[in-house]
């Protein structure tokens, strides 16, 4: 027995899959803004920081660097967040038709996505490299993966084959512009 999923319902999932993952995002850089702002009040805070993770051993090396290291952690987890944004933006835009794919709306959308792909990968790779810097100085960090600073290659080449898919775009919107104009 073949179970067949329809695009629409398709879509439907992926809507709602995309509204629970960017209100998680929203939720993860309220939860890292609030501990950083808390842990300058409450030491405390920075042993217990977001997700469990310990940070007390930056904080008490250098709050400067703390809030570097949260700084870069709030910066992917708001690119993120705006990227499902888009995502939600453009799966309930009603002038988006399966019938003519090839129109501006979407390259831009596609674009905008590439863009920020490859500000999360330079942003993980400059935390991670930043995290890595303060290791050598003795200071002890959970693992990038916690951090969510790791996969800055992914994003990076996430990026550029959505740069790549846009100008595929690009020309076939040219194509599909000479086909309206020749019937």
């Amino acid at each position: 027995m073949e179970i067949k999923i329809g695009t629409k319902s398709m879509l439907k999932v992926l809507t709602v899959l995309s509204w629970i993952i960017f209100i998680g995002l929203c939720i993860e850089v309220g939860g890292i803004l609030f501990n950083t702002a808390f842990s300058f009040f409450k030491p405390i805070g920075a042993k217990y920081f977001w997700n469990y993770l310990d940070l007390s051993s930056v904080y008490q090396f250098d709050k400067g660097y703390f809030l570097v290291v949260t700084f870069f952690m709030v910066v992917v987890a708001i690119m993120k967040a705006i990227m499902f944004y888009l995502i939600i933006k453009i799966l309930l835009n009603k002038e988006l038709t399966i019938v003519q794919p090839f129109t501006e709306l979407v390259r831009k959308f596609i674009i905008k996505v590439a863009s920020l792909s490859i500000g999360i990968g330079i942003f993980s790779k400059w935390g991670s490299g930043y995290v890595e810097w303060l290791q050598k100085q003795s200071v002890i960090f959970p693992d990038t993966q916690y951090l969510k600073l790791d996969g800055a290659d992914v994003w990076l080449f996430m990026g550029v084959i959505l740069l790549v898919i846009a100008y595929v775009f690009k020309r076939g919107i040219e194509i599909q512009q000479e086909n309206d104009l020749t019937v």
